[in-house]
């Protein structure tokens, strides 16, 4: 999310924040401009390989905070007004009515509280070739795994189809 965003450190010092009010300060309804949806803890490289696929898209990022492992895209809801006002606010989906301001993008950018961050695919190549010592080689690994398994099929097929012939000659 790179986004210009007024956070509760430009407000003015004397201001009184609460829970109540706070969305009031926040113009640019920061919390509607994206989604985030957990998703499994990568562990093995192919797990890392799929995250590659998934930062590889536009505005997609992957985080990792003290509640796990994410995916976020930056997308604006459809029913967010020009004001930051949500345009369905008395229909609003159940998630919406629960999400909590405690501690939110008003606070301050919410990168700085993530223990990793992948924004493109660089960035998740450069850690996955620190993590892995064969990264570079992991293409060509799985190319040659999956080469086999076709052989092994390939091999059975072609047995199923001589045990098929042999039985027709038998019987």
């Amino acid at each position: 999310m790179a986004l210009e965003t007024f956070t509760i450190k430009d407000l003015p010092k004397n201001t009184k924040v609460t829970p109540e009010n706070k969305c009031d300060f926040c113009k640019q309804s920061i919390c509607c401009t994206y989604i985030t949806q957990e998703i499994d803890a990568p562990k093995k490289m192919k797990d890392y390989d799929y995250l590659l696929w998934l930062v590889s898209h536009r505005d997609v990022s992957i985080f990792k905070d003290d509640d796990g492992w994410f995916l976020s895209a930056a997308n604006e809801c459809q029913h967010l007004q020009s004001n930051g006002n949500c345009g369905i606010y008395h229909t609003r989906p159940q998630i919406c009515r629960e999400h909590s301001n405690d501690c939110c993008e008003f606070d301050g950018p919410a990168e700085e509280d993530y223990k990793k961050y992948f924004n493109s695919y660089a960035s998740l190549d450069e850690y996955c070739r620190k993590k892995f010592k064969n990264w570079d080689n992991r293409i060509e690994k799985w190319q040659k795994k999956r080469e086999e398994k076709q052989a092994r099929k390939k091999a059975r097929k072609e047995a199923r189809k001589k045990e098929k012939q042999q039985q027709r000659l038998a019987g």
